[in-house]
């Protein structure tokens, strides 16, 4: 068998999801026809390139190398074929942003249009299967959650940028809840409620269940997107976490809960420092325009002595932005 860059890009995403299911889930393929993919190249490689484990996979040290060498030549790979793409139409450049949910989105992308220079979001609920796109050239960027006690697995390599280093999670409840008359939620106001809970957003449900059985809560979980659970809210069917920028409506109300006890990290994501201070800037001004838009959110953020402004100036450096590289 011949080694093809599908098989690259297989390795790859078993080394960032860390185990066979999850990157089967994230390559959009069964999980028995991946086991078999991985057998085949480490049958023409000559020798096995991950250990199985109870809890995931790992690389060997052959593993390593070949996972060392692949990724540069799937990011080369992408860029040539962008680079061609946008030579065959006349130049006509074309930014790729991956992103998680978020309200911010919108006014990001408008802030970047301009002419020549057009913006295409690609959504996914992954925030790993989109950083894993930005380090194989598919995304030039990405913007995304990292939920708290839940590391995201970030390529080696990848300049992250933080929007907010820690975003705190509100309460969708229905408006006619008894809860919904205080503007702070204790979960035990919730106990009775059932939740729903997106498993396939990277996080999400470890952390919703670790904020729950903190305060000994073992409510009654529906497993849902989130576009489904604000309709089954607005029927009093459920009650779900939320951003702190969704807004309330009359059949459904967003409150902040008591302490605050589940908070996600906001995360950009590119190659290069150059392609971070391109985009940056126009993403905290969308974020704070949304913040300053909810009304929960504003007063969370004046409690806080955080004032949701536009962007203040900096320089072209970026200082005052915190910027690292993950280790290997």
């Amino acid at each position: 068998m011949e080694l093809e860059v599908r098989h690259l890009r297989a390795l790859c995403a078993i080394a960032d999801a860390g185990s066979l299911h999850r990157a089967a889930r994230q390559l959009g393929v069964a999980q028995p026809t991946l086991s078999t993919q991985l057998v085949r190249i480490e049958q023409a490689l000559g020798g096995p390139l991950f250990i199985r484990e109870r809890t995931g996979c790992r690389p060997t040290p052959l593993g390593r190398t070949v996972l060392g060498r692949a990724r540069p030549l799937l990011a080369d790979m992408s860029t040539l074929v962008r680079e061609a793409r946008a030579a065959s139409a006349g130049g006509d450049s074309r930014l790729r942003i991956g992103s998680t949910a978020s309200r911010a989105l919108a006014g990001w992308l408008r802030r970047l249009r301009r002419p020549g220079l057009e913006p295409t979001p690609q959504m996914d609920v992954s925030a790993n299967a989109l950083l894993r796109r930005v380090a194989d050239g598919q995304l030039d960027v990405a913007f995304v959650h990292e939920v708290e006690g839940c590391p995201l697995h970030v390529p080696e390599g990848l300049r992250l940028r933080v929007l907010v280093e820690r975003e705190p999670q509100f309460v969708m409840l229905p408006a006619d809840h008894p809860a919904a008359v205080r503007p702070v939620v204790r979960l035990a106001d919730l106990a009775e409620d059932r939740w729903m809970v997106d498993p396939t957003v990277d996080g999400e449900w470890d952390g919703v269940h670790r904020m729950l059985r903190a305060v000994g809560l073992n409510p009654r979980v529906l497993h849902g997107d989130y576009h489904t659970a604000a309709s089954l809210v607005a029927t009093g069917e459920v009650v779900t976490v939320c951003q702190p920028s969704s807004q309330s409506r009359p059949d459904l109300a967003v409150r902040r809960l008591y302490g605050d006890p589940l908070g996600v990290r906001l995360l950009l994501a590119a190659r290069t420092h150059a392609e971070l201070d391109a985009v940056f800037p126009a993403l905290e001004d969308a974020y704070w325009e949304v913040a300053r838009q909810s009304t929960a959110y504003r007063e969370w953020l004046e409690g806080a002595g955080i004032r949701p402004l536009p962007r203040r100036p900096v320089s072209a450096t970026g200082t005052g932005r915190v910027e690292f590289v993950r280790a290997r």
